[in-house]
């Protein structure tokens, strides 16, 4: 049964490539249900957060929000830190888009704090939730702090060759000096 349900994750996660989100939609529903029905606890964390972004790639991020919640829920219930921190931030990620950094702001910091105390956490990872945060910190006036994730960021960012990120990064820097 792990299989199907995988399956039904790996199909929904291509539709959404090839830019089919009522086949992604419809394979991420099945997927939650078939996991629910089985006890497939972390994939149903990975159902869950694919139907949510499918959610927020329409534009309808209060349901995002809902699914997104519910599987940090679950992650909160098994032993995979790294899956934990990549949902947190995603729900972090809605609500800055939201506006709502108040609420933003502690998850990112707790993100932050299990992608840092994981030695398997990749360095993208790391930088993608670094981005955002410097972003609210910036947008706090935190101008030390932002210089100091932003300046992270960067060095992440050229590591792994993503020129965008870098330039991004250095924009920011220019802007905080």
């Amino acid at each position: 049964m792990i299989d199907s349900v995988q399956a039904l994750i790996d199909e929904a996660f291509q539709a959404r490539r090839d830019d089919r989100p009522a086949d992604a939609l419809s394979g991420f529903s099945s997927a939650v249900d078939l996991a629910r029905e089985h006890g497939q606890r972390t994939a149903l964390v990975r159902a869950l957060k694919g139907l949510g972004q499918i959610h927020r790639d329409g534009g309808d991020r209060a349901k995002a929000l809902e699914l997104y919640r519910e599987a940090t829920t679950v992650c909160r219930e098994i032993d995979d830190p790294l899956l934990l921190a990549h949902t947190v931030r995603h729900v972090a990620d809605i609500l800055q888009d939201e506006g709502r950094v108040e609420e933003a702001a502690p998850l990112y910091e707790e993100a932050l704090a299990i992608y840092r105390a994981e030695p398997e956490t990749i360095d993208m990872d790391l930088a993608n939730a670094l981005r955002p945060y410097a972003i609210l910190t910036e947008s706090f006036g935190e101008k030390g702090t932002a210089i100091a994730l932003w300046t992270e960021t960067r060095q992440l960012y050229e590591k792994a060759g993503i020129l965008p990120g870098v330039h991004e990064a250095d924009a920011h820097l220019e802007t905080l000096r």
